[in-house]
């Protein structure tokens, strides 16, 4: 056993004693054999942002060698409205790195996620997650730099009211048990997800805690670690539907929808990204935010209004990110700054001794577990393509590191203190705003269209497919019309309740 997997929950890697990233072939057939596993599942990402599934039952040796070789035929057209009927076989052809054990099925299968190829055996240039490894490839060429990623997953458990230990409306932040009624449905979920090749940070209830009529809902989050932009995108892609499926054996529900309810809290998809070069956080330099990571931030803001398109996928999602909320508005960025638009949180950059002081038989520190800065894009929420919205990143990413005023911007950009408060009156002026609709998101996309085709990373069809996509929403002026009439809210909100 070595330190990578002695302690680690995924049990492929544990028995194989190799992280995840080396699985082959071989290794799996060696589980599945030894381990009495009876059956494969395919899992792909569709065009809605979920996991379709294609079941094999193992008949032999050499059946379960075809099935790990060669992947299998799928229609195309009824996975992505952008592929035409008349040529729409594709293949999906597993991942090795991604199997798992599904946790949920009573006859012992394995699960391995499936990338897309089309009938000349080339990736579909149009996937997403291809999408997201050409947006990583490229800034990898062309900056020397890896960029890693982690996302906070938010999400509302709704279930029938009881009447003892009421949690504070709106104030369940970190809140626990007895006041929080769905703590061990968290930590079952955590556990799940990590059993599954998720790098798990933490988790803890949310803000968002309220009652209608007999029933309560909840909200909690689960943090990942930072990560390979591309495995992040996986990681939660399997984490929304283990939290999905777990809710549904315990006879609730969960939803990762941007608006719940007027006046109280959404759910946000917060990303956590940091650029990595030989191993080496770049964002730091002589433990201040380094030029590199202000580039970085330069790119995420000056492509915000597109990355919206990505990240923001229904009417509701603009319900959510509205004025004096902490939901962002402005496209700025600050450090510890819950109103702006890119947060720099605490980055472990002053005295690094705080766990002598706290306990004083310690006599030193390893200053390894110190390198963590991160910089927090808040737009996003849980109706995103996370595929496309890692891609994005990657692109606005390269976009600030080769834009020639990308420190200036920053300057022009950065907020000090809340955005509201009267200091930052005159700089909100000038300040540009997001997108307050599908329909503006869909123009921003437009105008910014020659960046995200740069270099073959995403394709004419996929882009013009979101932007008619958001189009067809219109809801330029929903929010408008609707103003405060909570009914017509409420409508709206019933009909995006399972996004993304």
């Amino acid at each position: 056993m070595n330190i990578y997997t002695e302690m680690n929950p995924n049990p492929l890697v544990q028995y194989l004693n190799k992280p995840s990233e080396d699985f082959t072939k071989a290794d799996l057939m060696r589980y599945i054999e030894d381990h009495d596993i009876a059956m494969i599942n395919y899992r792909y990402c569709g065009w809605d942002g979920r996991l379709k599934t294609l079941n094999f039952v193992i008949n032999s040796k050499q059946h379960l060698d075809s099935v790990l070789s060669a992947g299998e035929r799928v229609d195309g057209s009824s996975l992505f409205s952008f592929i035409e009927a008349g040529s729409s076989d594709l293949y999906v052809i597993p991942r090795y790195k991604t199997a798992f054990v599904n946790p949920f099925s009573e006859v012992p299968t394995l699960d391995i996620l499936c990338s897309y190829y089309n009938k000349d055996g080339e990736p579909l240039a149009s996937s997403p997650q291809y999408i997201l490894k050409k947006a990583h490839d490229v800034l990898k060429q062309r900056t020397g730099l890896t960029l890693e990623a982690m996302g906070e997953l938010e999400y509302y458990i709704i279930s029938r009211k009881g009447s003892l230990f009421q949690a504070t409306d709106q104030k369940g932040y970190h809140e626990g048990e007895p006041f929080s009624k769905w703590g061990n449905f968290r930590r079952e979920a955590m556990y799940v997800i990590a059993q599954a090749g998720g790098l798990i940070k933490y988790g803890h209830s949310e803000v968002g805690n309220f009652s209608i009529d007999d029933m309560e809902y909840e909200q909690n989050e689960i943090e990942f670690l930072p990560t390979n932009i591309e495995n992040a995108a996986d990681q939660l892609l399997v984490a929304k539907w283990i939290l999905r499926t777990l809710a549904y054996k315990h006879g609730v529900t969960v939803t990762f929808a941007p608006k719940i309810n007027a006046g109280k809290a959404g759910n946000g998809l917060h990303i956590h990204s940091r650029l990595i070069k030989d191993g080496k956080n770049m964002m730091i330099y002589d433990g201040k935010l380094s030029d590199t990571a202000k580039k970085a931030i330069a790119g995420y803001l000056d492509l915000a209004p597109s990355l919206t398109a990505f990240g923001n996928l229904n009417p509701m999602s603009y319900f959510r990110l509205v004025p004096h909320q902490e939901a962002p508005t402005n496209i700025c960025w600050g450090d510890r700054n819950r109103s702006v638009l890119v947060r720099v949180p605490l980055g472990w950059t002053g005295r690094l001794d705080m766990i002598m002081h706290a306990n004083p038989k310690e006599e030193s520190f390893d200053r390894q577990f110190f390198d963590r800065q991160t910089v927090e894009l808040r737009s996003p929420d849980g109706s995103a393509d996370i595929y496309s919205l890692m891609a994005g990143l990657a692109v606005a990413a390269r976009h600030g590191l080769e834009m020639k005023n990308a420190i200036g911007y920053a300057e022009r950009t950065y907020v000090d203190v809340n955005i509201f408060s009267e200091k930052n009156k005159k700089k909100k002026q000038i300040l540009q705003h997001l997108p307050s609709s599908c329909w503006e998101s869909a123009q921003a996309l437009e105008n910014h269209k020659n960046i995200y085709l740069e270099h073959q990373v995403f394709t004419q069809g996929t882009l013009n497919g979101i932007i008619a996509y958001l189009k067809s929403f219109n809801d330029q002026h929903l929010r408008d019309e609707i103003k405060d009439d909570t009914e017509k809210l409420l409508r709206l909100v019933s009909q995006y309740f399972h996004c993304g």
